[in-house]
């Protein structure tokens, strides 16, 4: 927020300086978490962005534009928030947003079903005395519930718009913009009705202009402190907000609008005041305007008797990721042989089109050997892809990662962190760069470090087509549980990695969790198809350009050496994989093709398997045939099973892509702290997998 001292401008001054040309306005959504509010917007520009069920995801604001009712529209997606006081980054990103001059209309996205929680957003975005218009979302969960809302009360005593809709069905979007467009330039509330008795009704003349009227003696506080800002900032435009932040002691406006008190008026912060007496009028309100309040969400509470159980909460996850995977591989690997058939009828033909054009050797390794094995490759993994992200998007919309986060509490904090760090560490299944970005949602800057530090660590959606690759060649009975072994580990050596730095640290600190439980809800077939074409196309657009050109490359380096192009094992990238050899050599992984398709596997981890096919003198890696003999082929140079799972844990814990170690540095703007943790997880991976090698060399 811009403050306005002697002269500055403050967001709140005038009304005229929100306005922009009259064929134009921005309209800003807001709302608590999993109040349907980024559904909505998605519904009204049909933005491809992911709708998750807990805080955090979407930490900065996301913009849309439509044109309406004869106007171009500018939408504004903002973080979920329970309120406009900054505690959290969430709140900070949409509190400033909100204050500032770019705003027209405010759409305060309120869940029907939650009325009394949601209502609290409601009364302090009506007391910044810009435009509102209530969208009361999830109406069909509410009638689900036996309950009513009188849609002509509730107007009444909020002064502003209430607009019934339904962001799933797509219900009543025209509705709200059309009231949002005409209800832009209404600064005052419309008009009020309170059926206070003459015993209850304050002494103040407020009721006319406020939907929210304190008693009579914080009223009088408020009137105290609105008269030193007149005198001292005549300018700002709402003198009764910013008397009530500096009665709250909001440490933003008390800087910014420090006021003489010779009185002593503020002798105390009255924000738990404020607060009760919003919720006070809030169930004035809910007593007014809902009907049969008693319904209850009979089945989300029985079902969460044994998903958020203490005894049965975590092997109930376990088990759920378990299926997870299992369709994973069982599904997927069915689709899978449909795509190796694909590619390896490309690569004959393509061999065949170039042999008949007279194409050189050289060229046609290029093609066949580098790019269509190295692309194609990775593309045969697309099904197992597609189910892993259609099961975690289910999972997701229906509500059931929010639990996650809360049955995680208790562990995380043995950690020195709350379970709201379990969060990004669960979003790095799909992928580490927006798991690294949601722990912008951790307020303490510290235990976002700590959090971005072990991150990397849970097993990203790139990292699969290793597992399939290496747990089909080596345990191809058992390839499912080898690769959820993996996923275990990752979660495992995260929570001790963190356990270690706080007994390090000796943090014996509470971290406490206000996270919702939102209802469990059938997901939204478009949610869920938005998240997977979005995880898919990212997938495939990796693979038409970082894959592919680092299969090209990697092709280079493994056919041309010092004396020009010729044998593979003379090449640049055999002298770069003997010379790291000695460091490998110990974890089972003294090969130098592995060593070269690990340091290729930097540039995105799908890279590691698309190297192998090229290492290998461009091995169908997509044949079972082929993966057989070349399993059997490892075996006699002396690379098992045993070297096979080694493969698998060092790939999971070693260095994380490029695109995740740049995130990493732009979270914490420092190389230096960016090089520690590369440096960490290096440590890490190696010392986990030195000992798995040494005991099962031992053992076996």
């Amino acid at each position: 927020m811009k403050a306005e001292m002697e002269g500055q401008t403050d967001p709140l001054r005038t009304v005229s300086s929100m306005k922009q040309k009259p064929s134009e306005m921005t309209v800003a959504f807001i709302g608590n978490p999993n109040c349907g509010k980024t559904t909505l917007f998605n519904a009204y520009t049909g933005a491809n962005l992911k709708v998750a069920n807990w805080p955090g995801v979407t930490v900065e604001k996301v913009e849309g534009a439509i044109d309406s009712h004869g106007v171009h529209i500018h939408l504004v997606d903002l973080p979920g928030t329970y309120s406009l006081t900054s505690y959290t980054m969430e709140e900070q990103v949409s509190r400033n947003f909100i204050l500032s001059d770019q705003v027209d209309v405010i759409v305060d996205v309120v869940d029907a079903s939650a009325l009394e929680r949601n209502l609290y957003l409601t009364l302090q975005l009506l007391e910044l005395g810009k435009p509102v218009v209530v969208a009361l979302n999830m109406m069909d969960i509410v009638e689900k519930r036996g309950m009513e809302i009188d849609l002509h009360r509730l107007p009444e005593m909020l002064g502003v718009p209430v607009i019934p809709v339904s962001a799933l069905k797509r219900r009543g979007l025209s509705v709200l913009l059309h009231a949002a467009v005409h209800h832009r330039g209404h600064v005052r509330p419309d008009r009020l009705i309170h059926n206070h008795s003459d015993e209850t009704k304050h002494r103040h003349n407020h009721h006319d202009e406020f939907a929210m009227v304190y008693s009579d003696a914080l009223e009088d506080k408020i009137d105290a402190v609105r008269s030193m800002l007149h005198k001292r900032y005549p300018d700002i435009y709402n003198h009764r907000w910013h008397a009530l932040k500096l009665l709250e002691m909001d440490p933003e406006v008390t800087k910014n609008f420090p006021v003489d008190d010779p009185a002593h008026v503020i002798d105390r912060s009255y924000e738990t005041d404020i607060i009760n007496e919003k919720y006070n009028f809030i169930e004035e309100i809910i007593q007014e305007v809902v009907v049969n309040r008693a319904a209850r969400a009979a089945a989300t509470d029985y079902a969460d008797k044994i998903l958020t159980s203490n005894w049965l909460s975590i092997p109930v996850f376990l088990c759920i990721m378990a299926v997870v995977f299992f369709l994973t591989f069982f599904i997927g690997d069915m689709l899978k042989g449909y795509f190796e058939e694909a590619i390896d009828f490309l690569s004959q033909g393509a061999g065949g089109i170039l042999a008949a054009a007279g194409a050189g050797d050289m060229v046609v390794s290029l093609v066949c050997d580098g790019i269509i094995a190295g692309v194609g490759g990775i593309l045969t993994f697309l099904p197992n892809i597609c189910i892993l992200f259609f099961a975690l998007a289910l999972l997701e919309d229906s509500g059931y990662m929010s639990r996650v986060a809360y049955i995680m509490n208790d562990i995380m904090n043995k950690m020195g962190l709350s379970g709201r760090a379990f969060i990004p560490m669960i979003l790095g299944f799909g992928c580490s760069v927006p798991a690294i970005m949601a722990s912008r949602a951790l307020e303490n800057k510290e235990d976002r470090y700590r959090t971005m530090l072990v991150t990397p660590f849970m097993s990203c959606s790139a990292r699969l087509p290793i597992y399939i690759l290496f747990s089909g060649m080596f345990f191809p009975n058992h390839a499912m549980l080898a690769a959820y072994s993996m996923y275990i580990i990752g979660i495992v050596v995260a929570l001790v990695s963190l356990l270690a730095i706080n007994v390090i640290r000796k943090d014996t600190s509470d971290n406490a969790l206000l996270i919702e439980l939102p209802e469990y809800k059938r997901p939204s077939s478009r949610t869920v198809a938005i998240y997977v074409w979005e995880k898919v196309k990212d997938y495939l657009s990796r693979a038409g350009t970082i894959i592919f050109a680092a299969s090209i490359i990697m092709w280079f380096i493994l056919n041309f050496g010092p004396s020009g192009y010729g044998d593979m094992a003379n090449s640049f990238g055999a002298l770069i994989g003997r010379g790291l050899t000695p460091f490998f050599a110990p974890i089972g992984l003294g090969y130098w093709q592995i060593t070269v398709a690990l340091i290729a596997g930097i540039s995105a981890k799908e890279v590691v398997v698309s190297s192998f096919a090229v290492l290998f003198d461009g091995l169908n890696i997509n044949s079972t045939a082929a993966l057989a003999a070349l399993a059997a082929t490892l075996g006699q140079s002396g690379f098992t099973a045993l070297n096979g799972y080694c493969m698998m844990l060092f790939s999971l814990l070693y260095v994380p892509c490029a695109a995740t170690i740049a995130t990493i540095h732009a979270e914490s703007q420092s190389w230096k702290w960016t090089a520690f943790s590369v440096a960490f997880q290096i440590f890490v991976a190696w010392i986990i997998t030195f000992a798995v090698y040494q005991i099962g060399s031992l053992v076996g």
